[in-house]
């Protein structure tokens, strides 16, 4: 997917991700995701590596043989061991697994950057953004894809100014992370909210209601019988959504519902870390039990190849 597109869908990402009739629509925006690999150690260690290494780092251990990974990770473990005791613990490792977090948020931001700063002085201008992201499609005025981009672009110019905190319509390298990841900054915050509601406020109340709730999660497509997630989530809205009892959301109730504040994925990575690789189950790694583990922390030519799990039974 060209950068072109992949911005025009994250411009209306709520909106262009259409959820299959049995397939639940995911609104809710916890923390930057530390992969966006699905985490199934049943089939892959992807989300694992991506997450410990950073999705461009991990790339570069798949290139590796299995000793020059486990080398390689010696050397990380001693940088995260940041006390020198010869012991890594969860908050270690959570410290560790949210600096590459921020540096693969980053590294992503500085592709697209190169993409927009047209005239290399070091900022992206509204202009420049809007002529590469939408310049070709507004030739069109209909066309056959189904998007209106003229009503993309008004939205997008709207959270560009919302990001362009000194309001010269020009964003920094920060701005323009702002602009991508709003749901990351707090001034941002009210933007997320505004354009859910925009997509799922079907009659345009300025409230969500259970049925434009459910709607937007699910399609009937003809059924009759709903499946069970869509009776859960018509439990959910009435008693823990729908705070004031009122029948319908308001701006602060989906503001709670889509940024929770009680998730830390690169807390539950930790756990999961050390829960498969502790084996004297102290709640602590040592340089070995992890080394021991390479497979699930970094990868190399074998697991890239497919045989983790016949390592892991090895192991």
């Amino acid at each position: 997917m060209s950068t072109q597109r992949l911005l025009l869908c994250l411009s209306l990402w709520a909106a262009c991700v259409g959820a299959k009739p049995t397939e639940k629509k995911e609104r809710v925006h916890h923390e930057p995701q530390l992969s966006d690999k699905v985490h199934d150690d049943a089939q892959s260690f992807d989300y694992d590596h991506d997450a410990f290494l950073g999705a461009d780092e991990a790339k570069t251990f798949d290139q590796l043989t299995p000793e020059e990974s486990k080398e390689r990770l010696g050397v990380i473990v001693d940088k995260i061991d940041t006390d020198k005791d010869g012991l890594v613990t969860e908050g270690e490792l959570r410290a560790w697994l949210k600096r590459a977090q921020k540096k693969s948020v980053a590294e992503g931001v500085e592709r697209q950057w190169q993409e927009f700063d047209l005239n290399q002085d070091g900022f992206i201008s509204w202009d420049e953004y809007r002529n590469v992201t939408y310049g070709t499609y507004l030739d069109d005025p209909d066309p056959d894809d189904g998007f209106n981009y003229k009503q993309m672009m008004v939205r997008d110019e709207r959270r560009f100014k919302k990001a362009d905190r000194d309001g010269d319509l020009t964003a920094t390298k920060e701005e323009f992370t702002a602009f991508l990841h709003p749901e990351e900054y707090d001034y941002m915050k009210d933007i997320v909210v505004q354009e859910t509601m925009e997509d799922i406020d079907k009659n345009g109340d300025g409230f969500i209601d259970l049925e434009e709730y459910i709607g937007d999660m699910y399609s009937h497509d003809g059924d009759t019988d709903e499946p069970e997630w869509v009776k859960t989530e018509r439990e959910q809205f009435v008693e823990f959504r729908d705070k004031n009892r009122d029948g319908k959301m308001d701006k602060e109730e989906t503001k709670d519902w889509i940024l929770p504040s009680d998730y830390d994925h690169a807390e539950a990575e930790a756990r999961h870390l050390v829960y498969e690789s502790d084996q004297n189950k102290d709640g602590k790694l040592t340089k070995e039990e992890i080394v021991e583990k390479y497979d699930l922390f970094v990868g190399s030519q074998a697991t890239d190849f497919g045989e983790a799990l016949v390592r892991h039974d090895e192991f």
